[in-house]
């Protein structure tokens, strides 16, 4: 959902470091994520105003300006509220880096995956090159390294495991490992 923000921001010419005319936008603006739409490796769809947006929210622009977006407290006041409308209705996974501190801190399970920033990078290298893009690991390495410091020193929400959370370690497991490792976990649970 930030990166929705954030796309829209761009996409109507808003500088990242405006904050009051990002929260402007994020007030008027429509965010949907449903099950994938189209077959082309996407885990969800993504609408911003109607808009699919899935991929574009993946671009280096976006990652650029996600974290200085997210830091804003405008920003995350009105995403948190739509996180939350949705949490009520129960039964449902939610991914993000302070959902378990901030948007649900009573949901039932909360799992937090850690990867070693090296691990996430060559992850998501390996998904834009996938795609077409021509980047370099180090440039998406760099990259993941300052998301990390802004989100994890915001003020608010910082990037942080909540405390009842289950940290599982993905580095060097498949989508297939980690899948087995959460249904173990959800199914103890349910």
């Amino acid at each position: 959902m930030y990166r929705a923000v954030t796309w829209a921001a761009l996409e109507h010419a808003i500088s990242p470091a405006d904050e009051a005319a990002v929260t402007a936008l994020v007030e008027s603006l429509t965010i949907r994520v449903t099950p994938p739409t189209q077959d082309d490796g996407r885990q969800y769809t993504v609408y911003a105003d109607g808009q699919d947006v899935t991929w574009a929210i993946r671009r280096p622009e976006v990652d650029a300006a996600v974290s200085p977006i997210s830091a804003y407290a405008g920003v995350r006041r009105v995403l948190t509220e739509q996180q939350q409308r949705i949490a009520a209705g129960g039964r449902i996974v939610m991914v993000g880096r302070d959902i378990g501190t901030v948007v649900a801190p009573d949901a039932d399970l909360k799992l937090y995956l850690e990867a070693s920033v090296e691990e996430r990078a060559r992850r998501r290298y390996l998904e834009r090159r996938a795609r077409g893009e021509a980047i370099a690991y180090e440039e998406v390495l760099a990259s993941m390294r300052c998301r990390d410091r802004i989100d994890s020193g915001r003020a608010q929400a910082p990037l942080r495991p909540a405390a009842d959370a289950v940290i599982v370690d993905t580095d060097g497991l498949s989508v297939e490992e980690v899948m087995d490792r959460v249904k173990a976990l959800v199914e103890h649970v349910a």
